[in-house]
């Protein structure tokens, strides 16, 4: 379990696992407390441990699930299940909300993270001065101990740079309680184990899923357009995983989802989409380009071929691609996607809210949408064959491994 601050827009893809993560949304208040029907059948130890604690909604998470946060909330996240729990998060720095600078940066509120999980890559004048800083704090921590106060070194966590008398006053808690918020346990670091038994109220899953599909049904019937949602309640999590949810499915070559304001109208916030893909044997995801949008791909599983193309026509990559490689197709440039023998299956996080993007085969490309003339005289061919590049391809988006072999390798 971990609990931290961005100061930047973040988009988590939960991967595999289940369970819990909590976000404390400032001036938004904490309607989730214990009461006495749901203290029935505990220890009276147990009610008395939990008595008068309350705090903001904890969501329950599961594989699939892509989860919104907006920059400067402090958030958790809690391994509930018997495995390991997996995420692939998209933190970005050029968004509006970030007043510092372009690099990365996490503010921990606790445990002892170590430097490089603060900030990013740093100039050699940015290290001079962060060394600088580092030897002042070393400097200071030492007067401390002069005084008998912090016998240990600061934790690296947001609260051990303050004043122990100072921070005992504002936290109305003692020196020693002060002293164990900043120690430093290398050992630790910033994912802790839980030691004792973990008590927080969540909504039944049952519940959380029907309120979600009864979201869902509205906004099919054109009812729910977001301004429903004030900031203390918006909807954070949506699953990318349901099939019944698939924007392009062909049976025989897979499914793509995408998931954009329209659905989560929280990623207006973030400037953020994200798609996921699965394709099947041999399949192959439409040759296209992002109109409005860079993209940030992160195979998840199987593997397969990538080739990405430039405004100039050249193969800036092209590679075989597996599981827990990541990639960049920039706005404009032109992306083709095969899956191998195993299948091949992505998420990829796009820099806009709406992402939009433009097909160069199939049904609904730009080929399809030009007059045969355009196409005869632009790649000086006969009309015949103009004819044929325009309508030879009826499927759309995924391509089955039977039309491919048609089609030809790119």
């Amino acid at each position: 379990m971990v609990s931290y601050i961005n100061i930047l827009n973040v988009a988590v893809m939960h991967i595999v696992g289940n369970g819990l993560q909590g976000v404390a949304f400032p001036g938004c208040p904490s309607t989730f407390q214990y009461s006495e029907e749901q203290s029935q059948g505990q220890s009276t130890r147990e009610r008395r441990s939990q008595s008068g604690d309350q705090h903001q909604k904890v969501r329950q998470i599961r594989e699939g699930d892509v989860i919104a946060l907006p920059a400067g909330v402090a958030h958790w996240i809690y391994n509930r299940g018997q495995s390991n729990l997996v995420l692939v998060s998209l933190y970005d720095v050029g968004n509006a909300a970030n007043q510092l600078d372009q690099l990365f940066r996490k503010f921990f509120l606790a445990g002892s993270p170590p430097q490089e999980f603060q900030g990013g890559s740093q100039s050699q004048s940015q290290r001079g001065r962060s060394q600088r800083r580092h030897q002042e704090q070393g400097r200071q921590q030492e007067q401390r101990r002069h005084r008998g106060q912090g016998q240990e070194q600061s934790g690296g966590n947001i609260f051990s740079g303050f004043n122990q008398e100072l921070l005992a006053e504002a936290l109305n808690i003692d020196t020693e309680l002060v002293n164990r918020l900043q120690r430093n346990d290398p050992q630790r670091g910033i994912i802790v184990r839980v030691e004792k038994e973990f008590h927080v109220i969540t909504p039944q899953r049952h519940e959380q899923e029907g309120r979600e599909e009864e979201e869902e049904r509205e906004q099919q019937r054109g009812r729910y357009n977001g301004l429903e949602e004030t900031f203390c309640s918006m909807k954070l999590r949506h699953n990318i995983n349901k099939p019944s949810l698939a924007d392009s499915y062909n049976p025989r070559a897979g499914r793509a989802t995408s998931i954009n304001a329209y659905v989560l109208p929280i990623l207006n916030y973030l400037q953020l989409s994200i798609d996921k893909v699965s394709l099947y044997k041999n399949a192959i995801y439409a040759p296209h380009w992002n109109i409005n949008a860079h993209s940030i791909v992160y195979i998840t599983r199987g593997s397969g071929q990538i080739q990405i193309v430039s405004e100039s026509g050249e193969a800036v990559l092209d590679e075989q691609v597996q599981e827990g490689q990541l990639f960049v197709v920039p706005q404009g440039f032109a992306v083709v996607k095969r899956a191998g023998d195993r299948g091949l299956e992505w998420i990829a996080f796009k820099t806009n809210d709406m992402a939009m993007t433009s097909q160069l085969a199939g049904r609904g490309s730009a080929l399809t949408l030009i007059p045969v003339s355009v196409l005869e005289n632009a790649f000086r061919i006969s009309r015949e064959e103009g004819s044929r590049l325009k309508n030879g391809g009826w499927e759309m988006t995924l391509f089955s491994p039977s039309q491919s072999s048609r089609r030809g390798r790119y």
